[in-house]
């Protein structure tokens, strides 16, 4: 079935809709994740934030309850972002959550409910560090303008500091199934951090935003063409995108994109052959904002209704000439997901001139109506094709539909 690694690896391929978590001291700000960098402040003005980390409501379980309604299978989770802060127990740094008030170790407790409840856990990684004397800041995107006095700029050093966080994370934390680096400005390659995380993690997925190609691609937001383009991927890829338009890490007055631009991009993703990382930034407390979690939901009551048409189908928009309709398909069963806002109420599926034995609408039960007929655009080739009538597109419009089409033979 498509691409796979051959190991294990691949409950990638089996579980593909995941919960993407920005948390960090700049919950407390809410204003970004990049606060520190994006507002010019020194690390003098945000470092005594430490000092109000104490995130008091904070509940694994409650995360993981509202994943699963968005019917989501897996979790990613910022263990350190560029400001160097760290959200687990690590004897590298004290810059982390073991030394605020709450002095809890957050990634343990996430780690925890996951292996308990079977929820694959996937960890994020700033290579960016703008805490850490070591990290050569230079003004680089992400970084701040350059050391502050104490500072001892070293690589060497800093990618030792690396190393042993990467090692921690990957040897006290139980199962690991991924492993997302980010912001490596420095453009350093050295194939050997992510062959200690294979040594240490072979069931762990790696991006391709760390020190080589690693094992999937990460194109943000709709920036990539290759989402926006192909008809199929050619790799694995793990779109990712966040409910918030403004920030990935919790924002008060966040601009939220709509339900159904969000579902829109699922299904795009998804229909293609890829995954899809969501993300929700929880506030200082620890909950997950209101309206993210209202997101969450009404994508979940979507991706119940149509998941048979996503997970374990294989892409198969080439079967048909069509280029606002996406197809998947398991075995004789075609599913036509419509992506896009429909602009007739009849799908004409050229080449197709076979008549499923029934066509179902996903989001409702609902039967359609199908038909083989010659139609008069079609007098140039003369030739009768496989019709969809009466689709309720004036009264569904704030959904994407999904169709099952169930034949008894389907060579193509």
């Amino acid at each position: 079935m498509g691409i796979r690694f051959g190991d294990g690896r691949d409950w990638f391929f089996e579980k593909r809709f995941g919960l993407f978590v920005h948390w960090g001291l700049y919950a407390i700000p809410a204003w970004h994740e990049q606060t520190l960098y994006r507002k010019g402040m020194t690390r003098d003005e945000y470092v005594p934030l430490v000092q109000q980390f104490n995130p008091v409501r904070f509940d694994p379980d409650a995360w993981l309850d509202l994943a699963e309604e968005a019917g989501m299978q897996y979790v990613c989770f910022t263990t350190k972002h560029i400001d160097g802060f760290c959200m687990w127990d690590t004897a590298q740094t004290d810059y982390n959550v073991m030394h605020t008030p709450y002095g809890r170790d957050v990634l343990g407790m996430l780690a925890e409910a996951c292996h308990r409840r079977g929820f694959p856990l996937c960890l994020y990684y700033s290579v960016v560090d703008e805490h850490q004397p070591n990290y050569p800041n230079q003004g680089r995107s992400y970084e701040l303008p350059g050391p502050v006095p104490g500072d001892e700029p070293n690589l060497d050093k800093y990618l030792a500091f690396v190393r042993a966080q990467v090692r921690e994370l990957c040897t006290r934390y139980g199962e690991i199934h991924g492993f997302w680096w980010d912001a490596n400005i420095l453009a350093h390659r050295d194939p050997s951090v992510n062959a200690m995380i294979r040594e240490l993690q072979p069931n762990a997925v790696i991006n391709n935003r760390g020190f080589d190609e690693g094992d999937f691609g990460t194109p943000e937001r709709e920036w990539d063409e290759e989402v926006r383009d192909l008809r199929a991927f050619e790799r694995p890829i793990e779109a990712c995108q966040s409910v918030g338009v403004e920030s990935w890490g919790y924002k008060v007055d966040e601009d939220y994109y709509s339900d159904l631009y969000l579902i829109h991009s699922l299904d795009r993703t998804l229909a293609k052959g890829g995954n899809y990382l969501l993300n929700v930034g929880p506030k200082a407390d620890g909950t997950i904002p209101e309206e993210a979690a209202r997101i969450l939901r009404a994508i979940g009551r979507w991706y119940q209704n149509v998941r048979e048409a996503l997970d374990g189908a294989e892409p198969a928009s080439h079967l048909i000439d069509m280029r606002d309709v996406l197809f998947t398909r398991k075995g004789n069963t075609l599913y036509a997901h419509l992506p896009c806002a429909p602009t007739r109420n009849r799908l004409l599926l050229k080449p197709l001139d076979v008549l499923p034995r029934r066509v179902t609408l996903l989001n409702t039960g609902e039967p359609v109506e199908a038909v083989v007929d010659f139609l008069p655009s079609q007098h140039h080739e003369k030739r009768e094709y496989l019709r969809l009538r009466n689709l309720p597109v004036n009264r569904l419009t704030d959904t994407v539909l999904v169709l099952k089409l169930e034949f008894d033979d389907l060579p193509l």
